[in-house]
């Protein structure tokens, strides 16, 4: 298999085609399940790309559609091979929104709103470690270490000269107030938050409080946009103890709506550069 595979959206890939194939022979997922003695769960789980596929689960399935032609199942079948794989994160052990960083390795484009913190792929490492022990006072330094390694290795996608991923960022003016990590900490975070703003591929605008309520009030979000066409773009909102995945286009609409809305009533880039240094100064100050 070739190394730059991500079994995240491989798997996604193959649940999407399973689907395709039930709907094709008129199959509800509660009768596929019927079919083969399993939950109706897991089907679901299998065409969402939320769990593994493995290959015994792409031959049954293919027998239950009645797929006979063998190219159709010797390619579903290698995808499920691939799907198995491990990802670079897997490296660091169990992490809770695995899933998530699969798509964002592969994403050509991210489009965030963060309403108190600075976006995880544009902190600085003193950031991140500060606030990820504020955020989870029971973990131990070696829990803190591996969440900021990821962190960390996440933004290489922000460095990647051959394929950078487009980021464009909306960022309360609460995440530049917070101080996390102390001032001198959070001068640096705004210069580099500036400084990142800078590249090509990078777009950080601020919404300031002034602004009063807006479409973003209910909290983060990430739509996140893929280069091949067949993959649907994902919304993503982050929870305390799962997360969620919205792939319906009619959901992804309206949170690309909202998101427009956000951009339109956020200060504009050189707006925003000068508002940040502002802040970073007033921290350098004190």
């Amino acid at each position: 298999m070739a190394s730059n595979v991500n079994p995240t959206v491989r798997r996604r890939r193959l649940g999407q085609e399973l689907r395709r194939l039930r709907e094709q022979k008129g199959m509800t997922a509660e009768e596929v399940a019927e079919r083969l003695l399993v939950s109706q769960s897991k089907i679901s789980r299998l065409e969402n790309g939320r769990r593994s596929i493995s290959q015994r689960d792409v031959r049954d399935l293919c027998g239950v559609y009645e797929v006979e032609d063998r190219r159709i199942v010797d390619s579903l079948m290698q995808m499920a091979k691939d799907s198995r794989q491990q990802g670079w994160w897997h490296a660091f052990g169990d992490i809770p929104y695995s899933v998530y960083i699969g798509l964002e390795t592969d994403a050509a484009s991210l489009r965030v709103f963060e309403p108190q913190v600075v976006p995880g792929l544009l902190q600085t490492r003193e950031y991140a470690e500060a606030l990820v022990a504020g955020a989870l006072p029971e973990y131990g330094k070696a829990d803190v270490d591996k969440r900021v390694g990821v962190r960390m290795r996440r933004q290489d996608r922000i460095k990647d000269t051959e394929r950078p991923l487009r980021l464009w960022a909306v960022v309360d003016e609460a995440a530049l107030r917070r101080v996390v990590g102390g001032r001198q900490t959070m001068r640096e975070q705004l210069e580099h938050l500036i400084e990142q703003s800078r590249l090509p591929h990078v777009t950080v605008q601020v919404l300031p409080f002034d602004m009063g309520a807006h479409p973003g009030i209910s909290g983060h979000y990430a739509i996140l946009e893929f280069p091949d066409a067949s993959d649907s773009s994902v919304v993503y909102i982050e929870g305390v103890t799962s997360d969620l995945y919205l792939e319906k286009a009619n959901d992804v609409q309206r949170y690309s709506v909202m998101y427009e809305h956000l951009r339109a009533q956020a200060l504009n880039v050189e707006q925003t550069r000068d508002f940040i240094s502002a802040i970073a100064k007033d921290y350098a100050a004190e």
